[in-house]
C-alpha cells in the first residue's frame, strides 16, 4: 500500500512541477475544435450509413423482383 501512496504523491508533484499546462484561452479554443470536429464526423458517418442502407435495400429489393 506503501508504494501506491508514493506513486500517487510522486505523480502528482511531476504534475505540479514538469507539465506545462495551456492557457485557459487555448484550451477553449481547442475544445470548440474538438467539439466541430466530432459533430462533422458524426454526420459523416451518419451520411455514409444512410447510404448503405439504402444501397443494400435497393439491392435486396432488385434480388426479389
Amino acid at each position: 500500500m506503501t508504494k501506491v501512496v508514493n506513486y500517487i504523491s510522486e505523480a502528482f508533484e511531476e504534475l505540479k512541477s514538469n507539465v506545462t499546462w495551456p492557457e485557459w484561452s487555448e484550451v477553449q479554443r481547442l475544445t470548440i475544435v474538438v467539439a466541430v470536429f466530432s459533430v462533422l464526423f458524426a454526420l459523416a458517418t451518419w451520411g455514409v450509413d444512410e447510404i448503405f442502407a439504402k444501397a443494400l435495400a435497393g439491392f435486396f429489393n432488385w434480388i426479389k423482383a
